[in-house]
């Protein structure tokens, strides 16, 4: 059983937001893969179904990001989860933007919604780190609560679709072969 979470924060004013690319995530994973019909559940919207021989569950968070921990520790105390079998994307500033890490566990480097995962569930699960690029001119918060560009959706377009066909390496936790190769 595998669980991906998508952090970002549930307002409809926050959805184009650098800081939500999590959420597109999961609605890509959902979409491509034909998860069930979000349903509210866990103060998430939940999707379950298969991939490959693989049960998975998606969610998103509604208890906006820095209570992120919160939704997700009922949802894998009721499944009984392993921490070890979640795989979070969210954004990250330190990283170029269209560039993407996995890595397991380690610190929080100030994400907010991954503190608030740490506290709540420990810190050993898989991230999927989406480089958002750092703000030249801009306050980190209202960068991180601004909205894409044109060119910037189109380009978060791509990187969905390179998520979405090494999805498999990521369940199969081979997050280095993941890493080389989604950046080539």
């Amino acid at each position: 059983m595998i669980l991906f979470v998508g952090l970002g924060n549930p307002t409809p004013d926050n959805q184009n937001n650098r800081h939500n690319i999590g959420f597109k995530i999961i609605d890509a994973l959902n979409q491509n893969f034909n998860l069930s019909k979000q349903k509210p559940k866990f103060k998430g919207l939940l999707t379950m179904g298969n991939i490959g021989d693989e049960k998975v569950y998606a969610i998103k968070p509604l208890t906006f990001m820095n209570n992120s921990g919160t939704c997700i520790r009922e949802l894998i105390e009721y499944f009984k989860i392993d921490s070890s079998d979640i795989i979070v994307f969210h954004d990250d500033l330190d990283i170029e933007f269209g560039k993407i890490k996995a890595k397991f566990g380690g610190s929080d480097a100030g994400h907010n919604g991954i503190a608030s995962l740490d506290k709540f569930i420990g810190k050993d699960y898989s991230r999927v780190r989406i480089g958002i690029g750092k703000p030249e001119k801009i306050k980190t918060n209202d960068f991180v609560l601004g909205d894409f560009n044109e060119e910037e959706n189109i380009k978060l377009d791509e990187i969905s679709k390179k998520i979405i066909s090494l999805l498999n390496l990521l369940i199969e936790k081979k997050l280095d072969l993941f890493t080389s190769t989604i950046n080539n």
